[in-house]
């Protein structure tokens, strides 16, 4: 369907075609919403939280969105803040894990409770999202703790605080899943010089850090 002659997917290429999509909100159903954009109507899933959190129909929304193309199916996710699309990047990047599934899981956990999640290898909280069991906690955390870890890695010099800090392993850790969640590092490191992190494990670490964060 979405073929050329070549047999080459029309789409393939195009996944980040749309970065956002403002418009008029035209309909919030259980599991998706119509955004109206200069009379065209576009259908985009999320998550049942995210629809929640949204405001009455005929209000102006900006919708961050994710093109989801398969064989014979094309697709619109969208999400509310940029942390969120985050999470479901990383999640459909696991195998195992499709769309429909990542959604679920932003239904039933926030960003930052999924990242501390990850970094501290709590399956317990994971395997609390409806269709995910130990074995796919288990997965979830050995395919994304590394990618947490190095993805957005950054060299001990990098952060001008205290040399407490800087040889701290957990605060490394912390730093790098803060980064995931999206903040920069001059908002990381202006929170950290305010923590004491000397007998702090990881996850107290980032939740002290969020709650200077407001998050």
């Amino acid at each position: 369907m979405w073929y050329n002659t070549k047999g080459e997917n029309l789409f393939a290429k195009e996944k980040d075609m749309f970065s956002y999509i403002k418009g008029t909100l035209e309909v919030k159903a259980l599991n998706y919403i119509v955004v109206d954009v200069n009379g065209i109507g576009f259908k985009i899933f999320m998550s049942q939280s995210a629809i929640q959190r949204l405001e009455e129909t005929g209000t102006i929304v900006k919708i961050h969105t994710y093109m989801n193309v398969k064989e014979d199916e094309l697709s619109l996710y969208g999400f509310i803040t940029n942390e969120e699309l985050r999470m479901f990047e990383l999640l459909i990047g696991v195998s195992g894990v499709g769309a429909k599934s990542a959604i679920t899981m932003l239904s039933s956990i926030t960003p930052s409770k999924f990242a501390l999640a990850v970094i501290s290898n709590d399956v317990k909280t994971l395997t609390k999202v409806p269709g995910i069991g130990t074995k796919s906690a288990q997965r979830i955390i050995l395919e994304l703790k590394d990618k947490l870890k190095t993805e957005d890695a950054i060299k001990s010099n990098d952060i001008e605080v205290t040399t407490n800090i800087v040889e701290n392993n957990n605060l490394e850790e912390a730093i790098q899943a803060l980064k995931v969640l999206g903040y920069t590092r001059q908002e990381i490191e202006s929170v950290l010089a305010k923590i004491d992190i000397n007998t702090l494990t990881v996850e107290d670490i980032i939740r002290k850090a969020l709650s200077f964060l407001g998050m």
